[in-house]
């Protein structure tokens, strides 16, 4: 949705910061199981395997209609899918907080919250991408998913500091009816908004997008950083929950005080990613990528180890992790707008997402079945070393994202971004 001619700078950022404030809310189911892991593990007795595959099963059905409804926005009214879609995650919410009372259901209900989700993050991404020109469009994506960061932050926080004193369904509850907030904050954003079908010609979907090399090493650099994201993302509030019961605090405050740090964690993120969208439209988008990406690997090879080590420290090294860890996040979505043609976006999105997300359904499983492989291991006295290799599988995956820049930033067509910065 381009703006109007004439319309002010200030009129694009109060329309910017009016979707943001929507997503926030929406987001607040996105990562509320993460917070109540330890305590349905016990509840509905699961392995560490287990529990991963619900994270996965969210992933799945976000796979399932985020590629389909992203595709579906070249043609259809973006507006109707965001807001059906955030109106289904609400009532799937709900239903998990009502019906969820084993591994099967929780598996099933978590599946089809994951199935709403699908329609709101891309769809609005694509809004913004449309909306700012090439040399904005880093800062303001950056923002954008920020406040996604923002939104999964209070998920963690809110559900854990409710369940500890009303239990996990009246907090899943609470959560649920944030999206409503979220639902009515959106309607501004579509005032005025008008659907541009794509056009006749000018390309294919298979030239466009599977035919794309430049795109395709995005699509994959993105694809090992979600693996390296959403491994570290949905174990971190259970981690800091297992080392705070090692020390002596009761289930209710460590899943309290846990879910309160990995917020911390995740939470960072909203500034970071704001901060390195604006970093990449100046110094480019290959090297902004691989310079953070890096950094997050080697705090994934560090970060589990701390298990045993004091909390103060395993926390300080966490909010890096989690500054690092989600940074470049809107630099890959930012540069494959500047890669591929205007009427194809929503379907390379779709791909993206179909790349990225089925990397994040995959890691959390590789986790937990890496944190039951090696349970009990204690490679030196007083060292834990089950949390230790749990991470590292999300720092092996995070390896391939600056692989993809190195053979990104070797293709001419590289220069398309931000302004020739590659």
């Amino acid at each position: 949705m381009a703006p109007a001619a004439g319309q002010s700078v200030s009129g694009d950022t109060r329309w910017l910061l009016t979707l943001c404030g929507a997503q926030v809310f929406i987001m607040l189911v996105f990562m509320n199981y993460s917070a109540i892991v330890p305590q349905l593990k016990a509840e509905w007795k699961m392995t560490n395997t287990m529990a991963g595959t619900i994270f996965s099963v969210y992933q799945f059905g976000y796979i399932l209609s985020g590629v389909l409804l992203s595709t579906l926005t070249d043609r259809f009214s973006t507006k109707y899918i965001f807001l059906v879609s955030a109106i289904w995650s609400c009532v799937a919410n709900i239903l998990f907080a009502l019906h969820a009372h084993d591994y099967s259901s929780g598996l099933l209900l978590r599946g089809l919250t994951g199935i709403g989700m699908g329609g709101t993050y891309m769809p609005g991404l694509k809004l913004v991408a449309e909306r700012f020109p090439s040399h904005k469009r880093g800062t303001a994506v950056g923002i954008y998913v920020g406040a996604l960061m923002l939104g999964t932050s209070l998920s963690l926080a809110v559900t854990g500091g409710l369940t500890s004193h009303f239990g996990w369904r009246r907090a899943i509850g609470v959560c649920s009816a944030g999206v409503l907030v979220g639902i009515l904050l959106a309607f501004p954003v579509f005032r005025g908004y008008r659907h541009h079908p794509r056009q006749a010609g000018g390309g294919s979907y298979g030239g466009e997008v599977f035919g794309n090399r430049p795109a395709l090493l995005m699509i994959g650099g993105y694809g090992a950083h979600m693996w390296e994201m959403y491994g570290m993302r949905s174990w971190v509030a259970p981690f800091f929950t297992a080392q705070l019961l090692s020390v002596g605090l009761g289930q209710a405050d460590a899943t309290a005080w846990g879910s309160l740090a990995s917020a911390a964690v995740v939470g960072i993120g909203t500034v970071s990613t704001a901060m390195t969208g604006k970093l990449s439209d100046r110094w480019g988008r290959t090297r902004t990528i691989s310079v953070v990406m890096l950094g997050s690997a080697c705090c994934s090879f560090t970060f589990g180890w701390l298990h045993s080590v004091s909390i103060p420290l395993t926390l300080a090294v966490g909010l890096l992790y989690g500054y690092l860890v989600v940074a470049e996040s809107p630099v890959f979505s930012t540069g494959l707008t500047e890669l591929v043609s205007s009427g194809y976006l929503g379907s390379a999105m779709g791909v993206q997402s179909l790349a990225g997300y089925t990397m994040g359904m995959i890691s959390p499983t590789v986790f937990g079945w890496a944190l039951d492989l090696c349970q009990g291991w204690h490679p030196w006295p007083g060292i834990r070393g089950d949390w230790g290799i749990a991470f590292a599988t999300a720092g092996i995956g995070a390896l391939g994202g600056p692989v993809c820049m190195a053979l990104l930033r070797r293709d001419p067509a590289s220069r398309r971004m931000a302004g020739g910065r590659q």
